[in-house]
């Protein structure tokens, strides 16, 4: 095979890691790299990928791909991550997030003389969250507004108390996340059974070595750097909106998991089967919102103008993160059209790698990758479609590469100064956020080489 192809892919690999690297727009680069990739297939007579409807011009059809890619992507996963997103503003808007910290939270109390154990434990507490609100950044955000003064309060010193803050978006996991629906459309495989039967008995495990990591290596650069203990006075939300509500709020973030457990093919509750998809299990989830919203404020009108905050939620997801994702597809077409992939299978075939190589390789490079663009999205959802034909051809199951590879994704994230997560809560703790990675680093490189092991051997 002619080596021409993937030796420039690789080198807009390197070259579009350092425009990211050096903080250019992420959608602009991988969009323009893309395009460039595919006209340089052209130029070389390599296989571009299929068209559904050619315009019979290939200058033209290079366009013609960012047509089929929105077009594709707004009809599926592109319309579920944007519920999601108008879900968690809507829910974040009326303080059902906040109840749900608030309840989930209470059990810490027990902990006071034992701060790290307690710092600990935040981060399965924080994962369980974070499946029902999926915004690292968000969730970082409410959990700071609540859960770092009590962390302070127990003893626990600042850096401590953020690092295992952010660690609790370390695995993103649950059908509610981004990632999670990119993946499992990519391996075509439902989400609950993905979350249940692939992600959970991998992540439990990881979970427990980074609270036992977490522990040790706080309490170590505690005494090493002998940070004071001090109670710092954050501001929270007085609205009353957002603080006043009932505690059956807290239900609203989960009522999307409970009801696609329930009416999953995990049980047979009813005669008829009924299956629900995770966009139709934000919608009800929504009305169930705005009636307890009725219910509570007895103002109709302005119930009804709370939805525009839904619809807003649903923009802003769609200009970040759906954006993304065909920009993304761009880019990974482009890399197939090079012939990227069969590259990276003949150098692995040479080197003796198999399916276990190629996985433990790819999941490395999206660590990594998450590491120097500060998302795990953007990583992801650029090397996560070219999955399924690596597969293919080493004859596994796409579930076997693509699992691993997502939860670095999200993995490699924690660890990066320049992600939004890290950012918002160095500057609310009053840390750097290389003091930050410096905390996370050691946990989750630990986790990468368990998950790997676990998974792979």
């Amino acid at each position: 095979m002619s080596y021409i192809g993937p030796i420039l892919s690789l080198v807009f690999v390197v070259i579009t890691a350092r425009l990211l690297l050096k903080k250019y727009n992420p959608h602009a680069v991988l969009l323009v790299s893309g395009l460039v990739m595919l006209v340089m297939a052209q130029l070389f007579k390599y296989k571009l990928p299929g068209l559904l409807d050619p315009t019979g011009f290939s200058g033209f059809d290079l366009f013609r791909y960012i047509k089929e890619s929105f077009s594709k992507t707004n009809a599926g996963v592109g319309l579920m991550i944007m519920a999601i997103g108008g879900f968690v503003a809507y829910i974040h808007e009326i303080g059902a997030s906040d109840a749900l910290v608030n309840v989930a939270m209470k059990p810490l109390a027990l902990l006071k003389k034992r701060p790290y154990l307690a710092a600990s434990m935040v981060i399965p507490i924080g994962q369980i969250l974070f499946t029902a609100i999926p915004s690292a950044a968000g969730l970082g955000l409410l959990l700071m507004a609540s859960l770092f003064p009590i962390l302070i309060n127990l003893g626990v010193s600042r850096l401590s108390a953020v690092s295992v803050i952010t660690a609790t978006t370390a695995f993103g996991i649950g059908p509610a996340s981004a990632i999670t629906a990119s993946a499992t459309n990519i391996a075509a495989i439902d989400t609950i059974l993905f979350f249940v039967d692939y992600q959970i008995p991998l992540v439990w495990p990881l979970s427990i070595a980074m609270m036992i990591t977490y522990y040790f290596v706080n309490r170590y650069f505690d005494k090493k750097e002998a940070d004071e203990l001090e109670i710092l006075t954050v501001e929270k939300d007085t609205n009353e909106k957002r603080t006043n509500v009932p505690v059956i709020y807290a239900i609203i973030p989960v009522l999307p998991i409970i009801l696609l457990l329930v009416f999953s093919e995990l049980f047979t509750l009813f005669n008829t089967p009924i299956t629900l998809d995770t966009t139709t299990a934000m919608f009800i989830s929504l009305f169930v919102a705005l009636i307890c919203e009725l219910i509570r404020t007895k103002n109709i009108k302005q119930v009804l103008n709370s939805l525009q905050i839904f619809w807003n939620g649903m923009g802003n997801i769609f200009k970040t993160v759906v954006t993304l994702i065909i920009t993304a597809d761009i880019f990974a077409k482009g890399l197939i059209s090079l012939g990227f992939i069969d590259g990276l299978l003949a150098i692995a075939t040479n080197i003796g790698f198999g399916a276990i190589g190629i996985g433990v390789v790819m999941t490395i490079m999206i660590f990594l990758a998450s590491m120097l663009m500060g998302s795990g999205n953007a990583s992801f959802f650029a090397f996560g479609p070219l999955i399924p034909k690596i597969a293919t051809k080493l004859g596994v199951d796409t579930t076997t590469i693509i699992l691993p590879m997502q939860l670095s994704a999200s993995m490699g994230r924690t660890v990066s100064p320049v992600a939004g997560v890290i950012i918002a809560t160095a500057e609310i703790a009053q840390v750097t956020t290389i003091q930050i990675v410096k905390r996370n680093i050691i946990p989750l490189s630990v986790a990468l080489v368990i998950m790997l092991f676990y998974h792979y051997i």
